[in-house]
């Protein structure tokens, strides 16, 4: 058998000073989303999440609750794990910046770039914003305040560690120019050129005015600073110190999904951090636009933040994964409504998708028994649905590879209308009434059949619940293993083959005037 191909995507690693939010459940459902396809579509899969520990802010938090900083982060960060838990995401591991198998890396990595010449010590001097927890210049910041949330920013100065960025600013320049496909979307890339071409600073990377992070090698009193510590996590996981035949399959990554507000750090900070140890930068940084609800952005001030686990427990994961992948742009920012998200229920997934199977499951059963008969030829309606399935797949691949998600699922959606039209084109119940057309109903009956199967598949990276909940109504037991190959196939259920019992995927929702 050939060798699969390996396939990296990253999402950023979430911060643990509060509980996650529906943004955060959008950016890991769209990377959840791109691994399960590239799965489906034969890849060797290594897809990684996680939590970023380390800092001021939590170690501030810890000491206002009277814990410790690890105290603090554990139950938050047990429930981020129960949140992707209960959402189906499948990624391969989860990393805390905490961990001793991350420390280990965090500190090598210092000491290779170290020896190199590239880290000195100095002194900092700056406008520090704690909450962000971004140093900012004079020239950055708009009346004492962060230009980021717009809070007061404080004076700093203290003993430092810097590594030289400058030093790799005309060959990070030279690369994104070279690969324009590095810096997605073309905005985000034109806007960190800019940003690179008005020169970049050296970047203090320790600090010693609290100790909760990982300890500069040598120099104890000294920690090593957020960005180096954090960034550097896509390394652990895949083997950078332990296991170098893993690290050559999966390094370089194929995708590091970001919100667009951390763009700069992966697409200057941490190209410059691998370009100083030697290794090759990652395939493609894809910067995601932000969830806005209602229209308006989200703020604990405004108490308009979208609490995941709770919109799961009352509409199910897969409802929650279809809005979020289908009614956002990946690259622009998407709205977030409750009344959006029960429309699209009741008219994609409860008529649509929910109608079509059921209708289907109900017509075998009424009129062959539950069975599955012998085809025999095909007319011009069941040629165009045949075409319509084959063209469909085809499509769906170019727009997945292509992180057109949102497409890919409309896409689905126009396979899974036509299937509906095909019934009322085809009125089966009138066929039922005519011997003579005995065979027309039996291609029509194994024509949606048919039409589920493929549709089973495409959804599956969406919606992978649902996906196995379709399969096993039609009486598919070959749930976990299946790819996309089957999909570009038609006529792979048996003559002979038994559907299941029709049950209704989702049940409509009634909207009180």
């Amino acid at each position: 058998m050939a060798e699969k191909e390996p396939f990296y995507i990253t999402t950023p690693i979430y911060y643990p000073s509060a509980n996650l939010h529906i943004g955060h459940a959008y950016c890991t459902t769209i990377a959840d989303s791109i691994a399960r396809f590239r799965r489906l579509a034969g890849y060797d899969v290594f897809f990684l999440t996680g939590s970023d520990e380390h800092g001021q802010k939590i170690q501030q938090k810890a000491e206002e609750m009277g814990t410790t900083p690890l105290g603090y982060v554990d139950p938050i960060v047990a429930n981020f794990q129960k949140l992707w838990e209960k959402l189906g995401i499948s990624n391969d591991d989860f990393i805390r910046t905490s961990e001793k198998r991350h420390e280990a890396v965090v500190q090598e990595i210092f000491r290779r770039i170290q020896a190199k010449g590239d880290i000195y010590k100095g002194e900092y001097k700056g406008l520090y914003c704690v909450p962000c927890e971004s140093y900012w210049t004079e020239r950055q910041i708009e009346d004492g305040k962060c230009p980021d949330c717009g809070r007061a920013v404080q004076e700093v100065a203290e003993e430092s560690y810097f590594f030289k960025l400058d030093n790799y600013a005309d060959r990070l320049l030279a690369h994104i120019e070279a690969h324009p496909e590095f810096i997605e979307p073309a905005s985000r890339r034109n806007e960190m050129i800019n940003f690179i071409k008005q020169g970049l600073e050296d970047l203090s990377i320790s600090r010693t005015s609290f100790d909760w992070g990982v300890p500069v090698p040598g120099d104890e009193k000294h920690v090593i600073y957020v960005w180096f510590d954090a960034l550097t996590n896509y390394l652990t996981p895949i083997g950078f110190l332990d296991d170098p035949e893993k690290f050559a399959k999966f390094w370089p990554a194929d995708i590091h999904l970001v919100g667009k507000e951390i763009v700069r750090f992966h697409t200057i900070i941490w190209p410059c951090i691998l370009m100083a140890l030697d290794l090759p930068l990652p395939k493609q940084v894809y910067g995601h636009g932000w969830l806005i609800v209602d229209g308006d952005k989200m703020s604990k001030s405004k108490g308009n933040v979208v609490d995941p686990m709770l919109l799961i427990d009352e509409f199910g994961a897969d409802a929650i994964r279809y809005f979020l992948l289908r009614e956002i742009n990946l690259g622009q920012d998407g709205n977030f409504s409750r009344d959006a998200l029960i429309t699209r229920i009741n008219a994609d997934l409860a008529n649509d998708l929910g109608n079509l199977l059921h209708r289907t499951l109900s017509m075998i059963k009424k009129y062959h028994g539950g069975e599955l008969r012998e085809v025999v030829g095909e007319d011009a309606i069941d040629a165009s649905l045949r075409e319509m399935a084959a063209a469909t797949v085809r499509d769906y691949e170019a727009q997945m590879k292509n992180m057109e998600i949102s497409t890919a699922v409309k896409t689905t959606w126009a396979f899974v209308s036509r299937a509906n039209k095909y019934i009322d084109e085809k009125t089966p119940w009138t066929l039922a009434k005519d011997e003579a057309k005995a065979q027309d109903l039996i291609c029509t009956m194994a024509n949606l059949a048919e039409s589920l199967r493929i549709i089973s598949v495409l959804v599956s990276p969406f919606m992978p619940v649902t996906a196995k909940r379709i399969r096993e109504q039609l009486g598919l037991t070959d749930i976990d293993g299946v790819q996309l190959d089957e999909a570009r196939s038609w006529r792979v259920i048996p003559a002979g083959h038994r559907v299941g019992t029709p049950e209704q995927l989702f049940p409509r929702i009634e909207v009180e005037k």
